[in-house]
């Protein structure tokens, strides 16, 4: 291999990921909306949580079905077209506020905008992974951490602006500042030269680095294409695992302003300051899980949040003081980011990496119908009982059945390996298993 020169620096690159990942993933910030809207227009908080479940089921089928487009197109022409889509979604929510229209707000939050943050989620990720062929999972643990810190700064800020100005001036400001945010980001994404190498790499260690794209890792558990992971019962294990784990996770992220206030008597301010630390710990969760992952094992891991929210959501609801409230919802939410960071390499040790991309995106499915189930869950519940305790119980419920979920994959993974101690199978032979 002759080691070519790049025009682009990869580190801009992965900045730039963060930009368009920081950007959409205000989506995480939309409790700081629900009771403004309510007030003022009178909208029932189920109908306001509707148009962020949209925009959760429309980020999930875009990012599991126009993969192949992101390929075709390119990152800098899909990141372009994920800064119009979502740029202009907030812009028309803003729009439809001003003109109370909720069927309007659906549509421009809900759909477009959610399109929007699918595409610009999956956008850089196979970029970043040819720039950093040496530091693959940091380079894209960076941009998910930047898609789960999104409501860092979108909460405050959009916080601000609505007891200042106005609702529809906060979608107008914040359309406008995500657009050009990533605008930026996507006009510098580009795929490296075929034959470049990183300053300093050996080309043998590209060479075997590279080897994992279309080469099993001889400890995966099978190697099996899309069609045939789907004829496994690991891989509706695993959808159910992440369903109930999003569940839990967006619910709390649906409801996490006025759930606060309600539950600890602080006012909106204090709230949205609690739902800009949301992002840190849903961002640094996924940092921290996934590492962790790679030394105590995945099953382990999705074991352990199961376990641990268990516990949070039964002490939650008896918790009146502020900080105690928020590091048990912290606790969750780094469960939730985490269980996203571990997904692509859990898909990987379970059936290999042969259509790793179509599983995953298969998988992600599980996230646009936890959308619908989390925060309907809750906002009915709040309006029928006026609490929130029935849900944190229901969801309960939920994450013990996760658990169960979790030890069952666990022996079927140990029994194929079991089995395994043989002769290799075909991956047509293990598609059952």
């Amino acid at each position: 291999m002759v080691r070519t020169d790049a025009d682009r620096n990869r580190w801009l690159i992965a900045l730039s990921a963060i930009a368009i990942h920081l950007s959409i993933g205000s989506i995480y910030a939309y409790s700081v909306y629900q009771n403004p809207l309510r007030d003022e227009l009178g909208w029932a908080i189920s109908d306001v949580s509707l148009a962020f479940t949209v925009a959760i089921v429309f980020l999930a089928l875009s990012a599991a079905f126009l993969g192949g487009f992101v390929e075709n197109r390119g990152p800098r022409i899909s990141g372009l077209i994920a800064a119009g889509t979502f740029g202009l979604g907030i812009i028309g929510a803003g729009l439809s506020v001003q003109l109370e229209t909720y069927a309007g707000f659906v549509l421009t939050f809900g759909v477009i905008s959610g399109i929007g943050i699918g595409i610009g989620y999956i956008t850089p990720i196979s970029t970043l992974v040819q720039w950093f062929p040496d530091r693959r999972g940091m380079a894209t643990g960076m941009a998910v951490m930047g898609f789960g810190a999104g409501a860092l700064v979108t909460g405050p800020v959009a916080n601000y602006i609505i007891e200042t100005v106005s609702i529809p001036v906060t979608f107008y400001a914040l359309g406008v500042g995500y657009f050009l945010l990533m605008v930026a980001g996507a006009s510098y994404l580009k795929k490296p030269p075929t034959d470049w190498v990183p300053e300093g790499i050996d080309e043998s260690e590209i060479d075997t680095a590279d080897n994992a794209k279309g080469v099993s890792i001889n400890t995966d558990l099978a190697e099996l294409t899309g069609s045939e992971a789907l004829r496994t019962p690991r891989f509706y294990l695993v959808w159910l695992i992440m369903f109930i784990n999003v569940s839990a996770g967006i619910m709390l992220l649906s409801v996490a302003s006025p759930m606060t206030q309600a539950i600890t008597n602080v006012d909106a301010a204090t709230a949205a300051s609690v739902v800009g630390l949301i992002g840190v710990f849903n961002g640094g969760g996924r940092i921290f899980w996934a590492t962790a992952s790679d030394y105590i094992g995945r099953t382990t891991t999705y074991g352990a949040f199961f376990g641990l929210q268990i516990v949070a959501f039964v002490l939650m609801p008896q918790i009146s003081h502020l900080w105690l409230f928020s590091g048990l919802m912290f606790l969750i939410i780094t469960a939730y980011g985490g269980g996203f960071a571990c997904l692509p390499a859990y898909l990987g040790d379970l059936f290999g990496t042969k259509e790793l991309s179509a599983i995953h995106g298969y998988t992600l499915t599980a996230w646009g119908a936890a959308g619908v189930a989390g925060p309907m869950l809750v906002s009915e519940i709040v309006e029928r009982t006026n609490s929130y305790r029935m849900a944190f119980y229901i969801i309960t419920g939920a994450l013990v059945v996760g658990l169960a979920a979790v030890a069952v994959l666990y022996f079927r993974i140990e029994s194929v390996r079991d089995a395994r101690g043989g002769p290799s199978r075909r991956p047509s032979e293990q598609a059952t298993d």
